[in-house]
């Protein structure tokens, strides 16, 4: 364990340009939902009409996880807890393996090794950073939470849930930072165990049957209960299996060699006769990560559309409270089914904007690596490569806003529907947002071409301001209706029978077009690497 205290001192100084944005999302995402409750159901009794739709719905009630009473700690800890146990069990699977398995690809662990510095030193420090992290988090919450009014027992537990989720997968993300050889494969090993955790978490509610809660980590966090019962022994479950994961990673880390993994890895092929470009290459190194995306937008396309029948029972509620709570949500136009496409059919385009958006970042971590010189080193040129890239990324954007609008039109038009017109119409709708994800990327390919070393944190400013400012989170503070600072403000919201206008369509792609030109014009003068 020599030289512990300086591997946390050298971590948290690398940190200091990382935490403090996933503590400012942990704490601004609960303060958005008490300030959303408060502001559109300030009333008992459309608090209570909210919790009777979503007691009715199978889907809406296991999106937060369990029942809703008309409480305003309730309700708030039940419309973020999903979202917050998730993104701080995230902040430190990250992290873990960031400062471990990352950290032997680049060789920075080798060259530290050759100090004073024992064999499990680097372990330990990434976990105790991310465990710090997690309980920074999850503190940042709480002290948020008693300041706004809220209980401050119920915000104390709710803290230790959303610390809780950290602490289990950043013991996660040791564990897999040992058996694997790259930071990629841990990685993904450890997003299939948390996409699995909050699976499991899911089916639980949705189904009733809830021993898959009680075997999910994010299940966990979920039965604390805040601002309810507070059950503090459900507590002791996640810090034991933190204990044991910790235990099982350090002895993996003593029967392994270091930068070697304990799975051995497979050899590909020897040959590659289908490789014979740069698109056929691109396709090769990001067809499972596409795959990937495809099915989990299938899955949750399918569940949005399960919970179209939410709204099909809406309109047979009797009385005039539920026009009051849709008058409270901004209102709508048209039939109540219609109203319910298009924010369902916003929230899937922004979330696959995301997907170009990580493409162009990997057009730089393929630069940083090298393997972009590998690559050019062939009669390959630096823009046929790049050029490549962004083809598969603009198709694999194309492809998941179809695979959205086909299931959850589908999935609608069987529930609530009629096939025939309205998976059309759900399709057409879903696509006519291909412009808008694209302009949101071609800002990002220009940030690569001009600014190189800043174009990740450029990419990620640019896809969270186009959400913040949007039709599907402005409703939170109040900004119904999106800003025109966002593309998908000129989206017309064709489902519901607006006039499909391609002028703004055109502009978005004619903008697209001369942003990538002039990023991949900034990448062919810029010094490479």
């Amino acid at each position: 364990m020599n030289g512990v205290a300086g591997l946390v001192r050298l971590a948290l100084r690398r940190e200091r340009s990382i935490a403090p944005w996933w503590i400012l999302l942990l704490v601004t995402g609960a303060l958005l939902l008490v300030a959303y409750i408060e502001r559109h159901m300030p009333t008992p009794e459309l608090k209570s009409v909210y919790a009777e739709m979503i007691g009715r719905n199978a889907f809406f009630q296991a999106l937060g996880g369990g029942t809703v009473v008309p409480d305003l700690g309730v309700m708030s800890s039940w419309r973020s807890g999903g979202l917050l146990y998730v993104l701080n069990g995230l902040a430190a699977l990250m992290a873990v393996v960031r400062y471990t398995r990352a950290d032997e690809d680049s060789g920075r662990i080798e060259l530290l090794r050759a100090g004073v510095v024992g064999p499990f030193s680097p372990l330990t420090a990434a976990l105790l950073v991310a465990g710090g992290v997690g309980l920074a988090g999850g503190t940042a919450t709480t002290l948020a939470l008693v300041t706004v009014g809220l209980e401050p027992t119920g915000s104390i537990a709710y803290g230790a849930a959303i610390t809780a989720a950290g602490w289990v997968f950043g013991a996660v993300g040791a564990v897999a930072a040992q058996l694997t050889r790259n930071a990629g494969t841990a990685r993904s090993i450890g997003l299939s165990v948390l996409g699995a955790s909050y699976f499991l978490r899911y089916a639980g509610d949705f189904t009733g049957q809830l021993w898959m809660k009680y075997i999910s980590p994010i299940g966990w966090s979920h039965l604390v209960e805040p601002y309810r019962d507070e059950r503090w022994w459900i507590l002791a479950v996640p810090l034991a299996v933190t204990v044991a994961l910790s235990a099982l990673a350090y002895r993996l880390a003593a029967r392994r060699d270091l930068g070697a993994g304990l799975i051995p890895e497979r050899l590909g092929p020897a040959t590659a006769p289908r490789l014979r470009g740069p698109v056929a290459l691109s396709w090769r190194l990001h067809r499972r990560l596409l795959a990937a995306w495809a099915g989990g937008i299938a899955v949750f396309a399918a569940g949005a559309g399960g919970a179209s029948t939410l709204a099909y029972q809406l309109t047979a509620a009797p009385g005039d409270t539920v026009a009051l709570l849709l008058d409270a949500f901004g209102g709508r136009s048209g039939g109540i089914e219609d109203a319910y496409l298009w924010p369902i059919i916003l929230i899937f385009a922004q979330v696959i904007t995301l997907y170009p958006v990580l493409m162009v970042q990997r057009l730089r971590a393929e630069e940083r690596s090298g393997r972009a010189d590998v690559v050019q080193a062939t009669p390959t040129t630096r823009l046929r490569w790049a050029v490549g890239h962004l083809l598969v990324a603009g198709l694999g954007t194309a492809a998941l806003l179809a695979v959205a609008g086909l299931v959850f039109g589908t999935i609608f038009a069987a529930l609530v529907g009629d096939p025939v017109t309205d998976v059309p119409r759900v399709l057409a709708g879903t696509m006519a947002t291909l412009p808008a994800a694209l302009l949101v990327a071609a800002v990002c390919v220009l940030a690569y071409g001009l600014l190189p070393r800043a174009a990740v944190a450029i990419s990620w400013t640019v896809w969270l301001a186009t959400l913040a400012v949007g039709q599907v989170v402005g409703p939170l503070y109040g900004q119904w209706g999106g800003t025109p600072f966002e593309p998908f403000h000129y989206i017309p919201n064709t489902p519901a029978g607006a006039p499909l206008d391609p002028a703004p369509l055109l502009v978005m792609c004619a903008l697209s077009a001369l942003l990538v030109g002039s990023g991949l014009l900034a990448l062919r003068r810029r010094d490479f690497g």
